[in-house]
C-alpha cells in the first residue's frame, strides 16, 4: 500500500479523481455518455476533444525537455498554422472542397516543418540557449502570423476542415482520435525501440552521449522539427473549431499550459527521464480544471487562481522532499512520545 502512495502517477491521478468527483457531487450524472445519431456525447468525450489540441503540444514538449531543452514558441506556431491554413482556404476558389483543405493542412504543417527547423538549428547547430532560441520565434511568430492574416481575423466556411475539430468518426471526436492516435505513435517510438533510451541519455549528459556514438545534435535537432509539426497540428484544430485564425489569441499561453503538463506528469525540466502517461495525466488535469471551476461557479475573474492552487497542490504532493520533511517529523514527533 505505501509503495502505491510512493507512485509517481498516484498523486497526480488523485488530483483527477478528486476533480472528478467535484464535478460529480455539484452536478450528478455530469460523467454519463450518451449516444446520439451514432456519436458519444458528454463531458468525458468534451474532455477529450478539448484536450486533443495542449495533448499535442504537450506530447512534443515532453521529447524538448527530456534533450534538457524548452520550447516557448508553441503558442506562436499554434497561431501561424491557423492562419496560414485559413488564409490558404480563404484564397482558394473553392473554399468548401476536400482538397482546398487538405492543401491548407499540408501547406500549415509545411511551414510548422520549417520553423521547427529553425528552432532546431538555432539550438543544436549553433548552440544557443534553448530557451533564448525559441524566445525569438515566440516575439517574432505571432507577427508573422498578423503579416499572414493582414491583422485581420480571418474567417472561412469549409466543412472538410471544420471536421478536424467537430467530426466524428466511429462515434468519437476526430480531434479526439487524432491527438491521442499521435500519443500512441509517439509512446510506442519511443518505449518500444532505443529512441527514448537515446534521448534520455542526451538529456543526461549531452557529452558523455556523443563520446559514445549518439548523434545528440541530429537527435535535439529532431524533436524541435517534431514539436513544431504537433504544436502545427494542434493549431489547425484550434483553428477548425472556430473556423477563424485570430493571431493574437490563437494558443495565447499554450505553452505554459504544456510545461505545468509535463511537470505534473513527473518530467523534470533538468532533462533526462520522461513519463509520457504523466503528460497525459497533467494535460487531463488542466483540461478537467476548466470544466470544473465552470460546474462549480467560479468566477472568471478567479479562475487562474484555482487552477494555479489546484497545480501547486498537486507538485507538493508529489514532492519527494516535502515527503521526507513529513516524514522526518513524525519520526521526530514519535521518539519525542516514546521517551516522554
Amino acid at each position: 500500500m505505501i509503495r502505491i502512495f510512493k507512485h509517481r502517477l498516484f498523486w497526480p491521478l488523485a488530483a483527477l479523481a478528486a476533480l472528478l468527483l467535484a464535478c460529480s457531487i455539484r452536478r450528478p450524472g455530469i460523467l454519463g455518455i450518451t449516444v446520439l445519431d451514432g456519436h458519444l456525447f458528454g463531458a468525458p468525450i468534451d474532455i477529450l476533444r478539448n484536450s486533443a489540441p495542449l495533448l499535442l503540444v504537450a506530447l512534443g514538449m515532453t521529447l524538448v525537455i527530456a534533450t534538457r531543452g524548452i520550447d516557448l514558441s508553441v503558442g506562436a506556431t499554434v497561431a501561424i498554422a491557423g492562419a496560414v491554413a485559413l488564409t490558404f482556404i480563404a484564397s482558394s476558389e473553392h473554399p468548401g472542397s476536400l482538397g482546398t483543405a487538405l492543401g491548407a493542412i499540408v501547406v500549415a504543417l509545411g511551414l510548422c516543418f520549417v520553423l521547427g527547423c529553425f528552432n532546431g538549428m538555432l539550438v543544436a547547430n549553433f548552440g544557443i540557449q534553448p530557451i533564448i532560441a525559441t524566445l525569438i520565434l515566440m516575439t517574432a511568430g505571432r507577427g508573422i502570423a498578423m503579416l499572414i492574416t493582414n491583422g485581420q481575423i480571418t474567417t472561412v466556411a469549409s466543412a472538410p476542415f471544420g471536421t478536424l475539430a467537430s467530426g466524428f468518426l466511429l462515434g468519437l471526436p476526430v480531434a479526439a482520435i487524432i491527438a491521442y492516435g499521435v500519443y500512441i505513435v509517439v509512446a510506442l517510438l519511443v518505449r518500444r525501440t532505443a529512441l527514448g533510451m537515446l534521448l534520455e541519455s542526451v538529456g543526461i549528459n549531452p557529452e558523455a552521449s556523443r563520446l559514445a556514438g549518439v548523434k545528440s545534435k541530429t537527435l535535439v535537432f529532431t524533436v524541435y522539427v517534431l514539436c513544431a509539426m504537433l504544436s502545427g497540428l494542434a493549431g489547425l484544430i484550434f483553428a477548425a473549431n472556430t473556423m477563424a485564425a485570430d493571431a493574437n489569441n490563437a494558443g495565447l499561453f499554450i505553452e505554459l499550459d504544456a510545461i505545468l503538463a509535463v511537470v505534473i506528469g513527473g518530467t523534470s525540466l533538468a532533462g533526462g527521464k520522461f513519463n509520457l502517461s504523466g503528460t497525459l495525466i497533467g494535460v487531463l488535469i488542466i483540461t478537467t480544471l476548466s470544466l470544473t471551476v465552470t460546474v462549480l461557479g467560479v468566477s472568471p475573474l478567479v479562475t487562474s487562481l484555482f487552477k494555479a492552487i489546484v497545480v501547486i497542490a498537486v507538485t507538493l504532493m508529489m514532492s519527494t522532499r516535502l515527503r521526507a520533511m513529513l516524514a522526518g517529523l513524525r519520526e521526530r514527533r514519535r521518539f519525542q512520545e516514546v521517551n516522554a
